[in-house]
């Protein structure tokens, strides 16, 4: 059970060192910029909440999917059991796996250490997750050490997927349990972090590399504690040693995530975190990040959409490390505050129509084959004043009211939780955006009536602004459900 809510120590950015008006030009550009999109920041310096804000209709309280910065929680939980004894990182992963291990005979698989995966260092060149996964669904591991290495084990980094689920896979054996149960116990109700749910493959086992929901707070609650190395209000959570070794270069990463020193992928790996050309960080797909700087006593968490991520980072150098180098004014506090309790995504950039009431009436109940095979069927249905749009799928159903033309509405109800914008274009005509706020990503829906009612059968086509990378089906963008 999750331990009672309690927000992390709040200041204003001038009482700690800190321009609010540069931590100001840092959203307002990030906002500007066509491929990013916020939904949560936290920045937190000397161990307090500077600036923190949620993009309507994202929420403090929403948990949101954070891709690969569930690497980093993957990293603490190792960090516990090395910190017990537990873990010997000098150890053969293949002696975890006795059911199994007379099967690899490869010399490369059978050399593969437990630092190895925890630092991204196997030895083979590229990402492994179709191999393994391929190979074996059941029992990803046994996929992974099937297919030797190309090189030495701990000569070569790639980003590699299997190597952190096999990571996760061995603390969830010497555990006994699940990674989320060891983390509430032992992580996350000693830092006060909220809940965190995580998908699974198989049942039972979490992935581990990627898959879980969270808050931003959570993800700041984490910065904050790597940043003290490893101890919260007088206890010590992880070990400094630990700390020390996951934060820091553990394999070089040069010539492989970038081109040059102005690359934050080719600044080295830790045991599940990157390096950074300022600090170190965690971050996820689409746009997760937990940056923690020590050099400025500061963490920043974000979540969102955005594709360019090193975009992002070059704006968070320009204008945020400045910020720490003095303090600015009371009015600048202000400023900065206000805008960020006013932030709300851009709605659906549609021009409305006016329908007559009778084509009210022949919208009210249509339905909507999808446009392609597999996509989504759809129905749209008058309910009081507003309408109500529901996508049909093979995983399930997303349902959702609208107010054409007036914002953001949530929804709840049926599904995923989601909030739609956007409105009827012609008389024929109903665009839309989806946004499904337990993850990073929207997706627009274009239903097309036809002119004649007759059969009352239209079309429905969609599109997403990014591509999910667990399964694109929108019933199944949730969280996991305990």
């Amino acid at each position: 059970m999750t331990s009672p809510f309690v927000p992390l120590p709040a200041a204003a950015p001038s009482t700690e060192g800190t321009d609010a008006a540069g931590i100001l030009r840092f959203i307002e550009a990030v906002e500007a910029h066509p491929d990013h999109e916020p939904h949560g920041l936290m920045i937190l310096r000397r161990g307090r909440v500077i600036a923190q804000g949620w993009w309507a209709p994202y929420t403090r309280e929403r948990r949101q999917l954070v891709y690969s910065l569930s690497k980093s929680f993957t990293s603490a939980a190792a960090g516990l059991l090395y910190d017990d004894g537990l873990l010997d990182l000098d150890r053969p992963v293949v002696s975890f796996f006795p059911e199994f291990a007379d099967e690899i005979t490869d010399p490369r698989s059978r050399g593969i250490l437990v630092r190895h995966v925890a630092s991204m260092a196997t030895g083979h060149r590229d990402d492994m997750y179709d191999i393994a996964f391929g190979a074996d669904p059941a029992e990803p591991v046994r996929g992974f050490l099937l297919h030797p290495p190309e090189e030495e084990p701990g000569s070569v980094f790639a980003y590699n997927q299997p190597a952190t689920y096999t990571l996760a896979a061995i603390v969830q054996r010497l555990a006994g349990r699940r990674l989320v149960d060891l983390l509430r116990e032992r992580v996350l109700d000693p830092i006060g972090a909220g809940e965190l749910r995580w998908m699974q493959q198989p049942a039972g086992r979490d992935l581990g590399y990627s898959g879980s929901f969270m808050t931003t707070d959570t993800v700041a609650r984490l910065g904050q504690l790597l940043l003290q190395r490893g101890e919260w209000a007088g206890r010590r959570i992880l070990s400094e040693e630990w700390v020390r070794m996951a934060t820091s270069p553990q394999v070089s990463t040069a010539g492989n995530w970038g081109n040059g020193p102005d690359s934050d992928w080719t600044q080295g790996y830790g045991f599940q975190h990157w390096m950074a050309r300022h600090g170190f960080r965690g971050d996820g797909a689409w746009g997760q990040y937990c940056v923690v700087l020590p050099e400025h006593d500061a963490v920043v968490a974000l979540q969102g959409q955005i594709p360019d991520m090193q975009g992002l980072l070059d704006l968070m150098w320009e204008h945020v490390l400045p910020a720490f180098g003095s303090a600015g004014t009371a009015e600048d506090d202000a400023r900065l505050a206000a805008h960020l309790a006013d932030a709300v995504l851009p709605a659906a950039a549609v021009d409305t129509a006016e329908l007559s009431d009778a084509d009210a009436a022949a919208w009210d109940g249509s339905e909507f084959v999808a446009a392609r095979r597999g996509g989504a069927d759809a129905r749209v249905d008058r309910v009081g004043t507003g309408w109500r749009l529901v996508l049909t799928t093979a995983g399930g159903r997303v349902g959702a009211g609208f107010e054409p033309g007036r914002g953001w509405t949530v929804s709840d109800d049926a599904g995923p939780a989601v909030a739609v914008s956007g409105g009827f274009v012609s008389s024929t005509s109903l665009q839309l955006d989806v946004a499904f706020l337990e993850t990073p990503h929207r997706l627009h829906v274009t239903l097309e009536r036809p002119a004649d009612d007759g059969d009352r059968i239209g079309e429905v086509t969609t599109r997403w602004e990014t591509e999910p990378l667990h399964g694109a089906d929108p019933a199944t963008l949730t969280a996991p459900r305990d």
